[in-house]
């Protein structure tokens, strides 16, 4: 395996590590309308991703540096080319952490319904236009001979495209509900488990609709396995949800997680972004990458940082890994 393969592995990698930590978050701000039925509610959802939400970020910001140093091809196309869906998901994660920060800092019942409003819109939009983005990048988009994105922002609104889009945004929101049994006590707890149910009847058939059509269009015998585990996985934790066993639930949600992202990127490899005006100008793992010597210094680094990371974001998680509830909210003025 050459370098540049390797490095395609480790990004992938890094995107299923975001979608796996990052989607449970982005469900829980989604939630936060959709379940609690009043602020201490909101407070008690907010307070289970306040001490993690920042730290799943780092997934993003480091796939996304990767993508720059291992595939500069790949990150100048698919950043002028997607331009405007990425500058939204960015001002949405922006103002995301702003509203986490602000909403407390004054007790005002406007100041804090607009934050949470921004919490909400700014968690639904990105689990969104990630599943845009993502089934654009496997279907292929309008690459000339430069490897310079032709198409427009409506190209990026195809049927394929919209549909992971719903799928991402079901799934996350599904997952954050799932998290949220895990990780709440009480009445609040029942209901997450009950949306959880709901949630996980419609992400079933949406992904299960998209897999398909990825596996027809794309696929081969290593994506129809993956595509195979996601919906058994997904199964299992709508069953295990129903009868309470929320931290197998979790894990299997994210499981789902996992096995649907990697099928992504199996149907993708060897290309990073393909051409839909001809094969021959797509975006590959040969042609977007990096030099040898640039992929060998980078792979040194990762080697030394990486299981750093992963230390240092498991201990935050065991540190904070108790329930919650409306009892433990000192103030429900916040």
């Amino acid at each position: 395996m050459e370098l540049h393969d390797v490095w395609f592995v480790l990004i992938a990698v890094l995107w299923i590590g975001y979608f796996f930590l990052e989607g449970f978050d982005f469900g829980v701000g989604i939630l936060t309308k959709l379940l609690a039925r009043d602020r201490t509610e909101k407070r008690v959802l907010i307070n289970t991703i306040g001490p993690v939400w920042d730290g799943n970020e780092v997934w993003l910001l480091t796939a996304g540096g990767a993508t720059f140093a291992a595939f500069p091809e790949w990150y100048a196309t698919l950043f002028s080319g997607f331009y405007l869906p990425l500058l939204i998901i960015l001002l949405c994660l922006i103002v995301r952490g702003v509203a986490f920060e602000y909403r407390a800092k004054r007790s005002g019942e406007k100041w804090q319904r607009n934050w949470e409003h921004a919490l909400f819109w700014t968690s639904l939009v990105p689990a969104f236009l990630w599943g845009v983005a993502f089934g654009n990048i496997v279907r292929g988009v309008k690459i000339d001979q430069d490897f310079e994105y032709v198409g427009n922002f409506w190209d990026l609104l195809n049927p394929y495209a919209i549909l992971g889009g719903l799928v991402t945004l079901t799934l996350f929101t599904f997952h954050g509900a799932v998290f949220t049994a895990l990780k709440t006590v009480g009445d609040i707890r029942d209901r997450a488990r009950a949306l959880a149910l709901k949630l996980g009847i419609v992400t079933a058939l949406l992904a299960l609709a998209f897999l398909i059509w990825t596996q027809l269009n794309h696929g081969d015998g290593w994506s129809l396995a993956a595509m195979l585990v996601a919906v058994v996985a997904l199964v299992g934790a709508i069953g295990a949800n129903q009868i309470g066993r929320e931290g197998w639930a979790f894990m299997l949600s994210g499981v789902t997680i996992v096995a649907a992202v990697a099928m992504l990127f199996l149907t993708l490899f060897p290309n990073v972004m393909p051409s839909t005006l001809n094969e021959a100008w797509s975006l590959t793992v040969t042609n977007a990458s990096s030099s040898p010597y640039t992929l060998k210094i980078m792979t040194w680094c990762a080697a030394i940082a990486t299981p750093l990371v992963l230390l240092y974001q498991s201990w935050t998680y065991w540190v904070f890994r108790k329930r919650i509830g409306t009892q433990h909210i000192a103030d429900a003025a916040h």
